[in-house]
Parts: structure tokens; C-alpha cells; sequence
């Protein structure tokens, strides 16, 4: 499953995540909408949302956000991928313990 933002809702990306088997969890920006109902029945259906699985995405995006504020991650100014790893697991255990 993908979950993205308004601005990942092209023709063509869903068209590729369809092909691989890939549910999309995006929301149509209002002008796709506005298109859509414009064209009628040429305009197709309405693409399928889960609002329950979109709910998961902001909490991804605030943890995503709370890493960034380690400034060794952010940048990545670890060289090889096993400090980067170790760097993470230790922002992850910070941050958890803080709760």
C-alpha cells in the first residue's frame, strides 16, 4: 500500500501502481475531482480512498519529522550504512523514552 499526499495523484503514477499490484491510498485534489464530474460518464469513477488507512500516514510523517531533528540524520553524515542504522535506532530510543 502506498499513502501519499494530493500532489502524487497523476493518471500516470496511479497507473503504474496498478500495474504492480499496488493499492493506492491517495486523495484526488480538488481540480481532478472538478474534471472528473465535468466530463460525465467519460470521466470514469472515482478512484477508491481509505480515510482509515490515510490516518496512518500523518503519524509516519510526525515521526519522520521528530528524526529529522537529529542533525547527523537529517544530513547523513554517516559514511557507511551500519553507523546510519545505529545513529537511527538510538534517535528511535530517545524519542520513545521522552514519551
Amino acid at each position: 500500500m502506498v499513502l501519499a499526499d494530493k500532489a502524487y495523484s497523476s493518471r500516470a503514477i496511479r497507473t503504474y501502481l496498478r500495474r504492480r499490484g499496488i493499492r493506492a491510498v491517495i486523495p484526488q485534489p480538488v481540480d481532478q475531482t472538478a474534471n472528473r464530474k465535468r466530463l460525465g460518464r467519460r470521466g470514469g469513477r472515482p478512484p477508491a480512498f481509505e480515510r482509515e488507512a490515510y490516518k496512518q500516514r500523518n503519524t509516519v510523517e510526525r515521526c519522520i519529522n521528530k528524526i529529522k531533528q537529529w542533525r547527523g540524520l537529517a544530513t547523513r553524515y554517516d559514511k557507511t550504512a551500519t553507523t546510519y542504522l545505529a545513529a537511527l535506532h538510538l534517535a528511535g530510543i530517545f524519542i520513545w523514552s521522552a514519551r
